[in-house]
């Protein structure tokens, strides 16, 4: 991959979920350097560009974030809250939730919030398995047009059987 290789932040506890995820993305040819974060707070280091996470050549400002809403120390709803918070272009990432939890409480809360999509989590690898994040005519890199953000990703994620809430 070359420096001009987009780059998608994945913010998953559990590695079975993580796990699937990649697979899928690989399965997809997903042109894009994947930064796995496993907690709330992490996300933000690596956002915020602080600690392990400071050098911006091994560690770039993703073009999209995929965030699970149950994390352990900041749950991703208090991730999306804090980004969409900040005065920098943090605060314009497409940020997708993806989610098992069905809860119309939790899904309002996100699109408060400013969550560009809410997605529930596949229930078995086979819905996951075609590709993910991978569709044409639009495709990888992600526009900063959300239009063209929206039609591109549920286009691909209709793709392999996610549904959104």
């Amino acid at each position: 991959m070359t420096d001009q290789t987009p780059t998608l932040l994945l913010v998953e506890d559990d590695p079975a979920e993580a796990r699937l995820l990649l697979r899928a993305m690989n399965k997809a040819n997903l042109p894009a350097r994947v930064h796995h974060i496993k907690d709330g707070d992490e996300a933000i280091a690596y956002l915020i560009g602080e600690g392990t996470y400071a050098d911006r050549g091994a560690h770039p400002l993703p073009q999209l974030v995929i965030m699970d809403l149950k994390l352990p120390r900041r749950s991703g709803l208090e991730v999306l809250r804090w980004i969409r918070q900040q005065e920098s272009p943090v605060a314009q990432l497409p940020v997708v939730m993806l989610s098992s939890s069905h809860h119309g409480v939790d899904i309002n809360q996100a699109y408060e919030y400013g969550v560009n999509s809410y997605l529930v989590k596949p229930e078995t690898s086979d819905q996951c398995s075609v590709s993910l994040l991978c569709s044409k005519p639009i495709g990888f890199p992600i526009t900063k047009d959300h239009l063209e953000f929206n039609e591109w990703y549920y286009g691909a994620l209709l793709q392999i059987g996610f549904t959104s809430r």
